[in-house]
């Protein structure tokens, strides 16, 4: 099977990122920083030859992949559901200090990287690391067959970019995360025969300032 490259890019930032509000699942847009992180991301990728642009179909990543579509009008935006943030059940919403505060020991086993540990169900039923994981790999991958040779753009969330990372580098779920994941950053993987290949890891330079915020 010939090989794809795959674009992953977080979305822009959103008013929840800037205060370290966990978002998950909960549907929330852009901010004004987001906006114009996005439009200077479209403008970076204004001379890529991509074939395709997918997105979880949560508006955060849908509005930063719109941005990228405004300069690619021959193609058609694609969402995919499987491509959406890890489900938090009830820390979705919550501050990460109120988290703490109310859930010490859920709070304590996420901190430890208990890959297995699942919050309790919220508006949604939560998700372990490990079952996101398989997860947003698995959608990954479904990209890379369908895309086969192709160039895609795919737009998603901070913990889908991790799990790439991880599955690139053969990082165990369950160490500590040592490496940046930013907002509207493009990073670079060649994907083929299940495996993910990282070739760049954030790009910001179109960004000028970038921050790294929670998921």
């Amino acid at each position: 099977m010939n090989a794809t490259t795959i674009l992953l890019i977080r979305h822009g930032e959103t008013a929840w990122n800037a205060v370290r509000r966990l978002q998950g699942h909960i549907d929330i847009p852009l901010n004004e920083e987001g906006e114009r992180q996005a439009a200077a991301l479209a403008r970076a990728l204004a001379g890529e030859k991509l074939d395709a642009i997918i997105a979880s179909d949560l508006q955060r990543a849908m509005q930063t992949a719109q941005a990228v579509a405004g300069h690619h009008p021959h193609l058609q935006l694609h969402t995919d559901a499987q491509l959406r943030e890890r489900a938090y059940g009830v820390f979705e919403g919550m501050l990460y200090q109120d988290i703490q505060h109310q859930y010490p020991d859920d709070f304590a086993k996420w901190q430890a990287r208990d890959i297995e540990a699942v919050m309790p169900a919220g508006e949604r039923k939560a998700e372990s690391f490990h079952q996101f994981y398989d997860r947003t790999i698995a959608a990954l991958q479904a990209v890379a067959e369908r895309h086969a040779g192709q160039t895609v753009a795919v737009v998603a969330h901070g913990g889908v970019l991790e799990c790439a990372y991880r599955a690139a580098r053969g990082i165990q779920l369950d160490s500590p995360r040592d490496f940046q994941v930013k907002n509207a950053s493009i990073n670079r993987f060649t994907a083929g025969a299940g495996k993910l290949l990282l070739d760049s890891w954030g790009e910001v330079d179109h960004l000028h300032v970038s921050m790294d915020d929670v998921i």
